[in-house]
């Protein structure tokens, strides 16, 4: 494992301090947006995954940002990256 591979419990407690830091009222739905980043990664290309994850968090913020929202604004770009095309 290299240094820049993070244990689970470790992927935990970096989430749990970005929500700390950035004074977040949920907890980070850390399975989802892995699931998200895969799919797109698998689905689009890799460096499509993490711009896909800030605009899932951005139109979920924009929506309230609750749990429905979040979910919504991930299934919204999985569906996107299901379907897409490679050229």
């Amino acid at each position: 494992m290299s240094d820049r591979t993070l244990l689970p419990e470790a992927l935990d407690a970096w989430a749990a301090a970005v929500r700390e830091k950035l004074a977040l009222d949920h907890d980070l739905p850390v399975a989802l947006v892995l699931d998200l980043a895969r799919d797109v990664a698998n689905g689009v290309a890799r460096p499509a995954a993490p711009l896909s994850a800030f605009a899932a968090g951005l139109a979920a913020g924009r929506a309230g940002g609750s749990e429905t929202d979040i979910r919504a604004a991930v299934t919204a770009i999985t569906d996107l990256a299901a379907g897409w095309e490679r050229e």
